[in-house]
């Protein structure tokens, strides 16, 4: 209430507040993989390379008995990445030759879908993309792209 006993009406809604601001840019369009990596590994930043295997594991259940999993590197969960923000993320994925299925990586932190760069790493294959690491944070990894 204003001294004049009116209210004042305040749009809240968080897109409102980002208009009254003048809008929002992308400033980081190099965040996103180009094509099977392209020039980011020669980008002259840090490259940070993370390289993961795809592997069903027989796993161990608290009443002794044990359950297929698909692991990242035989672990459950999957090993840690550990960069430096701007740092590029070169990630591998293979699927070894005796492996029953295929298999495919999504990285939250790279802001995008693996899917178009990586897709479903075929048995016997490796896969790749690259991105930077822009946002800041703690982020998980999973299957992804496995039609």
């Amino acid at each position: 209430p204003l001294n004049s006993g009116t209210t004042m009406e305040v749009e809240t809604s968080p897109l409102a507040q980002v208009a009254a601001m003048g809008g929002l840019e992308l400033v980081m369009p190099e965040a996103y993989a180009s094509g099977p990596c392209g020039d980011l590994l020669n980008s002259g930043r840090p490259v940070v390379n993370f390289d993961l295997a795809g592997e069903s594991v027989d796993l161990p259940t608290m009443t002794g008995s044990t359950y297929s999993a698909m692991t990242f590197s035989g672990q459950v969960p999957g090993p840690t990445l550990r960069v430096t923000q701007g740092d590029v993320v070169h990630m591998t994925l293979t699927i070894p030759g005796d492996e029953v299925t295929q298999h495919g990586n999504d990285m939250h932190a790279s802001q995008m879908s693996s899917k178009p760069y990586m897709g479903a790493v075929k048995i016997g294959e490796t896969g790749e993309y690259c991105f930077v690491a822009e946002v800041p944070g703690v982020f998980k990894y999973h299957c992804s792209g496995v039609d």
